[in-house]
């Protein structure tokens, strides 16, 4: 089951082509994009693999019948608000068991980009052939819906190595192999989370109030747009009115890294575009990114990226 007309897709999403083993899906926002392409596996199974280069989206996404999606992330994160007003994320080696009953909504990619898998399975087309798939196969998809999706909230939960390890194999698989590939991991995925026994923390996540993710999206609004410039956590905590353990709490649940940590990874990338794209010395873009000191900077550069700032310049001339 691809995304036929029972699906209401939306109309900032469009087909760019289809054939008889896949079809490629693109969503439009005026942040960035993002494709989706989509297999069919079993009669009411399709797989899609997401690689998502945006800040926002908005989702028209109405499934038109009962649907049971399982999703993997690999790289990235996703925020989308609640009902409730809280923000719920979804991050690397996360997986969600969603009904899509309440899909139309805002989403976020806080790091601007997003890579996974989803299962789509509808649920009563899967039902009537699943069964003869493969004999002693004893899953019921309703039941495993009903198991994951009962609640309110998306179940989501981190992934062991038995899930890791059914997702890391689908990322990297041959096309020669590709169509019993998938068939054999969907089978495997359900199997698994079929014998999955849930109880009821295993699916709890933290959740953070719109006004302090809103402060923290300012913050870093605030510290990217002034990279020469090192913020204390005391300075950032008086000027948002946001005590400093709830400030650095927050600030991890969005984008999945301390402020520290957010910045120096920032400022190293941002020095790599200067010594590709400028002429500027190493101590020039050292200060440009607020280091007095060439050395600590080299020293952080090479952390972050793998190699000194000279040598970096050296690769790509």
């Amino acid at each position: 089951m691809l995304l036929d007309g029972s699906v209401y897709l939306g109309k900032n999403v469009s087909v760019v082509c289809s054939d008889s083993t896949c079809t490629v899906y693109k969503l439009q926002d005026n942040s960035g994009e993002g494709i989706m392409t989509g297999y069919s596996v079993f009669p009411g199974v399709s797989l899609f693999y997401h690689d998502f280069h945006i800040e926002k989206c908005k989702s028209y996404f109405q499934p038109g019948t009962e649907i049971f999606c399982i999703d993997h992330c690999r790289e990235g994160r996703l925020e989308w608000e609640m009902d409730d007003g809280s923000c719920m994320y979804m991050e690397a080696g996360d997986l969600q068991m969603n009904s899509r009953a309440q899909h139309s909504r805002m989403f976020y990619f806080p790091l601007r980009h997003y890579h996974g898998i989803t299962v789509s399975i509808c649920v009563k087309e899967a039902e009537a052939v699943l069964p003869g798939i493969l004999e002693g196969f004893s899953v019921d998809v309703c039941s495993l819906r009903d198991k994951f999706c009962s609640g309110k909230q998306p179940f989501i939960m981190r992934a062991g190595a038995s899930i890791e390890h059914i997702f890391s194999e689908l990322y990297t698989v041959p096309e020669s192999i590709r169509n019993m590939f998938f068939k054999i991991k969907v089978l495997e995925l359900l199997l698994f989370l079929n014998s999955l026994n849930v109880s009821p923390d295993l699916g709890e996540r933290p959740y953070f109030c719109k006004t302090h993710v809103e402060k923290v999206k300012a913050i870093m609004e605030l510290i990217t747009g002034e990279p020469q410039r090192h913020y204390t956590l005391e300075e950032l905590s008086k000027r948002f009115d946001f005590p400093v353990t709830s400030m650095k709490n927050c600030f991890k649940g969005v984008y999945g890294t301390s402020i520290y940590a957010y910045m120096k990874d920032y400022r190293m990338n941002a020095a790599a575009v200067l010594l590709r794209r400028t002429k500027d010395s190493v101590t020039s873009i050292a200060m440009q990114m607020g280091y007095e000191n060439a050395s600590k900077f080299s020293a952080a550069f090479k952390s972050v990226i793998g190699t000194t700032p000279a040598d970096y310049r050296k690769s790509i001339v």
